[in-house]
């Protein structure tokens, strides 16, 4: 898989640059940012994005370790809305729950 990818770099590129966003918005995004703050994010974190490219075509595993790092976020996710879902469902709080122990 290594080897495709350093044989596919705009590919790679983009899954890279795919994988940043969504960590960037899932676990470092505090708030709304003024359009042009938010272009000048974006655009330092593709330029950011070259750079691990350059090393996912040195051999380094960049796009599995960033998608090991996705899939755990988007486990965690599920668990949240799962644990919401059940909390409705039964009709108690977390904090009910805790006092009747």
């Amino acid at each position: 898989m290594q080897t495709w990818f350093a044989d596919h770099p705009l590919v790679s590129y983009l899954l890279i640059l795919a994988f940043t966003i969504y960590i960037f918005n899932a676990v470092f995004r505090m708030g709304k940012l003024p359009i042009l703050k938010e272009i000048l994010v974006y655009i330092v974190m593709a330029i950011g994005c070259l750079v691990l490219l350059v090393l996912q075509i040195d051999k380094l595993p960049i796009i599995q370790c960033m998608s090991v790092a996705v899939i755990m976020m988007l486990m965690l996710r599920m668990r949240q809305i799962y644990d919401k879902w059940r909390g409705k469902r039964s009709g108690t709080g977390a904090s009910e729950s805790t006092n009747q122990q």
